[in-house]
């Protein structure tokens, strides 16, 4: 691949090889220089950024903003929410970050988040007691998905009955299918018309959940500023986000994860023999093969200079956290998986103000559901060959469509 940064504006490198052999192609786009001009996940022209020291400078410089207002008119499709679903934290800049974050973020402390590890520990163990007589499973429907999904629900309160719906929703946002166009609409009209009810429900009958104190956030106004409140766009976007990223990302990092200790038999046996180093496992597995492959989309307040490239304001800056996490000068060796790896600075979980919100829950997901699922079928392995394992056709995630086991 040429290094098109040097070619001229319009010269754009063919993305095909990001979907076919991401760490592969992305290995020689590092190789050949730091910034590289393609086509974005939305067909239009787009920055890609591909080396450590980059990524993580960008990540945190102010002069890049989530804001699609900022960019170059006609330059960015991006999804095509409604205001109710689109006025969330991954848009947004200070000070408005910074307001909503803080409404928030106590629900995902260290602290808060210890408190559901054995509550999560059940959830797997009853998803795995379903799963046990079959001797065979597929992971990500079976066991990946409805562990987050169950979780998050419990947390915003969202009865059981309407978990199935949403995994089908995530899913068409997620990876849309171009033959079905409508499908990606009818999926962000059902989640709006979802979430306005939801939040009405929960106005009449407020329970013991995030939701229902969000809304109390909202509509409370004994101090008679509006200085901490939400919108209702806000409160419905948030609502959104809570549950579509602590969903998408925990269900991608579980199978990612599951996928690569299959891979590599020394590795799960040597984590079944020894647990208690699961948590940093879990490190490695964010790094080796995150969920995420790009940050999400940045557009500069003015022009920049990036890896000696100059960017125009309002143009699209992909941050490829996927590339930076298997930088050879920042990770030695970085395409061998090593749970024991001595390992800090993975930009997984971004970096910044925008470190993601729910990273401890996610954490603790995976290293709670990755145990119970080794310690409960000590011979798992593959039951379909490597190359009939599906991962989802999008530069965006990393993710699995399926994985099938058996044991």
């Amino acid at each position: 691949m040429q290094n098109t940064a040097e070619t001229g504006p319009d010269a754009r490198i063919d993305t095909t090889p990001l979907l076919d052999d991401p760490y592969a192609a992305l290995a020689a786009l590092r190789e050949a220089g730091p910034v590289h001009r393609i086509a974005g996940t939305d067909g239009q022209p787009a920055w890609l950024v591909t080396r450590y020291d980059d990524v993580r400078s960008a990540l945190a410089d102010p002069r890049l903003s989530l804001d699609k207002r900022h960019a170059t008119p006609g330059n960015y499709r991006g999804f095509a929410l409604p205001p109710a679903l689109d006025a969330n934290l991954l848009n947004m800049d200070p000070p408005d970050h910074t307001r909503i974050r803080r409404l928030v973020v106590k629900a995902f402390t260290p602290r808060r988040v210890e408190a559901l590890r054995a509550p999560v520990r059940r959830i797997a163990d009853d998803l795995l007691d379903a799963m046990a007589a079959k001797g065979r499973a597929e992971l990500v429907a079976d066991y990946a998905g409805p562990l987050p999904i169950t979780v998050i629900c419990d947390l915003l309160g969202i009865p059981a009955e309407h978990r199935r719906d949403f995994l089908a929703w995530s899913d068409a946002l997620i990876t849309p299918d171009p033959s079905r166009p409508e499908a990606m609409k009818h999926a962000i009209g059902a989640m709006l018309e979802f979430y306005t009810g939801l939040i009405a429900a929960k106005r009449a009958e407020p329970g013991d959940d995030l939701l229902s104190d969000l809304i109390a956030v909202r509509d409370d106004t004994a101090d008679g500023t509006d200085a901490d409140r939400l919108s209702e766009d806000e409160l419905t976007s948030l609502a959104f986000l809570i549950l579509f990223a602590g969903y998408e990302n925990t269900v991608q990092l579980i199978g990612n994860a599951v996928l690569a200790l299959l891979e590599h038999p020394e590795q799960l046996a040597a984590l079944r023999r020894n647990p208690a180093e699961l948590t940093r496992a879990v490190e490695e597995f964010l790094r080796y093969d995150g969920p995420s492959a790009l940050a999400i989309r940045r557009f500069p307040v003015e022009d920049v200079e990036i890896g000696g490239v100059r960017i125009p304001a309002g143009e699209s800056v992909l941050l490829s956290i996927a590339s930076a996490n298997r930088d050879p000068k920042r990770f030695p060796d970085p395409d061998r998986l090593d749970p024991t790896r001595e390992l800090s600075g993975h930009l997984a979980l971004g970096h910044g103000i925008h470190y993601c919100l729910g990273a401890p829950l996610a954490r603790m997901e995976a290293e709670t559901a990755i145990g119970a699922l080794i310690s409960r079928f000590p011979d798992l392995r593959l039951d379909v060959p490597r190359d009939e394992v599906r991962h989802r056709r999008t530069i965006r995630a990393r993710g699995l469509i399926s994985l099938p086991v058996a044991w």
